[in-house]
């Protein structure tokens, strides 16, 4: 018996065990994946997958087809290759560049898409035109691409991956709304399915666009997300969109405010140690970050000093140029005074309301004042959750503190509204009046070729992969240890081997010509879920062993009860 879908010998698969992990492999998913042969870096963020990674690739898939199936999903398939015109309509060719791949070709310029929103809003489009064909929700498993900077850890961030992205299409936002709950739904199964330890968390849209949506997230020591939590389970949010209860930041009130000369002090930490005779903590101080809109006007966001800023969306940083072309923005020594009377917009921090008198920049080079005063000394046009939330913080709704979370994303999704709809001509539908409107949609995204490494990341033990049951590449892993030397071993085996292919049992069986020990390493390093050990010993007892990858446990079987012990439903 060569093999099959369901079996393989393991003398003839494509399999090359590594002891060691390749040098630039950070993530243990990634040494382990390597180390057992299921990934070969083809170049960097590019990787192959070998046989029994294709098969973990394919069980992913089957999950998520028969959830998405199951939540009324229809599957298609949608280009990689598609026209920049299209992709100029929302604007995204442009506030996506960084990341997009693009061609030219006898037929045009072209990008390889990283997402696929305009192209099948464009394709519904030219399906649906009437209330009476909503709602519609359709998904698809493709490639996708994005010239990361710096892809890292493997599967996790690359250059070229799977993904499985569903579209919704609505009548109306109530509509949009019910849709979104289904697919939210078909989600928390999906990765319950997958053997993941998951926590929705309200998350920032970034690229994507939309109003609410969730990202899916999976603790990890080497994840780049965190997401805030709170100790009694009341919230969960990433921390790009984490908010807090407020926090009480108040000094002493009546403070005059006084300029004090803080020469070559442009930094938070530099401002602090030149008050420490006054005890100045670094929340004590207001930092202000000039920030520029699309028509480079000047905006000052403003947050206690021992947090970040999170810049909002149509915003960035300034630039040495913006400082040139804006000299009442003194660049280290920024302050909230005077701001409104010089047509700068101040945008600040819940936190900042309850705190101070503060320490601030003076607009000034080289100095700073302290006892500056909300309503007194300066004022602010907007309030936000402008300021990173930390361990800790207070959560917005009961108070208890906060805790930060490490970890990967396994899923997003999205109530886009119409953020797509509204920019894709003819992207409407006519309802029982006869008025024409725009779908409301929502976009449901799973890293699928992301996935093993995910799972991989949960799922191992010091001596290597330990997959759940659902994406194995095999159930049964049949090892003959001493064949060579034993013709009842030899044989005991191969019969053992038909038996469970017979029984329709997934196997992988290791008929190699090696030591007991190389064997056992590499069954544990590959991670089926089930070992059934033939060996001379217990063969004379007429017994096969069983051993249990995860817990370790061992059994014993009548070698010719085997097959119907482990077959499937047994």
């Amino acid at each position: 018996m060569a093999g099959s879908l369901a079996a393989m010998r393991m003398s003839r698969l494509l399999l090359r065990t590594l002891r060691d992990a390749p040098s630039d492999a950070e993530a243990i998913s990634h040494q382990l994946l390597v180390r057992a042969g299921y990934v070969r870096r083809a170049a960097s963020g590019v990787y192959t997958f070998l046989p029994l990674g294709w098969k973990v690739l394919q069980n992913v898939e089957r999950v998520v087809r028969e959830e998405m199936d199951g939540a009324g999903a229809q599957e298609m398939l949608l280009p990689i290759l598609q026209p920049e015109e299209l992709w100029a309509q929302t604007g995204r060719l442009t506030t996506m560049d960084d990341i997009l791949f693009k061609l030219e070709g006898k037929g045009g310029r072209f990008v390889l898409a990283p997402t696929h929103e305009e192209l099948v809003t464009a394709t519904v489009a030219g399906e649906v035109d009437s209330y009476r064909d909503l709602p519609r929700n359709v998904y698809q498993i493709q490639f996708k691409y994005r010239d990361e900077a710096r892809p890292r850890f493997g599967l996790l961030r690359g250059r070229e991956f799977i993904m499985k992205d569903a579209y919704s299409f609505d009548a109306s936002q109530d509509g949009m709304r019910a849709s979104y709950k289904t697919m939210y739904d078909a989600y928390c199964r999906i990765f319950d399915r997958l053997g993941l330890r998951y926590t929705p968390v309200e998350a920032d849209a970034g690229a994507i666009g939309g109003d609410v949506n969730h990202e899916f997230m999976v603790p990890s020591p080497i994840g780049e997300d965190l997401f805030a939590r709170c100790t009694k389970g009341d919230y969960a949010a990433n921390v790009e969109a984490a908010e807090t209860a407020e926090r009480d930041l108040s000094q002493a009130p009546g403070q005059p405010l006084e300029d004090h000369h803080t020469p070559d002090r442009p930094g938070i930490d530099l401002v602090v140690d030149f008050f420490a005779d006054r005890g100045l903590s670094a929340a004590g101080m207001l930092k202000c970050l000039a920030l520029a809109d699309a028509d480079g006007n000047a905006v000052v966001v403003l947050v206690p000093g021992d947090r970040e800023v999170r810049v909002p969306h149509g915003l960035r940083p300034f630039e040495d140029a913006d400082f040139e072309r804006h000299r009442e923005l003194v660049k280290g020594y920024i302050g909230p005074m005077g701001m409104r009377e010089a047509g700068v917009r101040v945008l600040a921090d819940h936190a900042v309301r309850s705190g101070g008198p503060w320490v601030t920049g003076a607009n000034e080079a080289d100095h700073h004042v302290s006892g500056a005063t909300l309503g007194r000394d300066f004022t602010v046009a907007e309030w936000g959750s402008f300021a990173t939330v930390a361990d800790g913080d207070p959560c917005p709704r009961c108070g208890s503190p906060l805790e930060l979370v490490q970890s990967v994303e396994a899923g997003h999704t999205f109530q886009l509204g119409l953020t797509y709809s509204s920019k894709i001509p003819n992207a409407t539908f006519t309802d029982e009046a006869g008025q024409q409107h725009p779908y409301w949609m929502g976009c449901y995204g799973i890293g699928v070729s992301r996935a093993p490494a995910v799972i991989a990341e949960e799922h191992h033990d010091e001596a290597g992969l330990v997959w759940p049951a659902e994406v194995a590449p095999y159930q049964i892993h049949l090892l003959a240890l001493g064949a060579s030397r034993s013709a009842e071993v030899g044989e005991a085996a191969e019969r053992l081997y038909g038996e469970l292919v017979a029984a329709g049992v997934d196997v992988l069986y290791d008929d190699r010509d090696l030591a007991p020990g190389v064997k056992f390493a590499d069954a544990d390093l590959l991670g089926m879920p089930t070992q059934l050990i033939v060996g001379a010993k217990s063969l004379a007892r007429g017994v096969v062993e069983r051993k249990d990858r995860r817990s370790g446990e061992r059994d014993e079987l009548v070698l010719s009860d085997v097959a119907a012990a482990v077959r499937p439903g047994a």
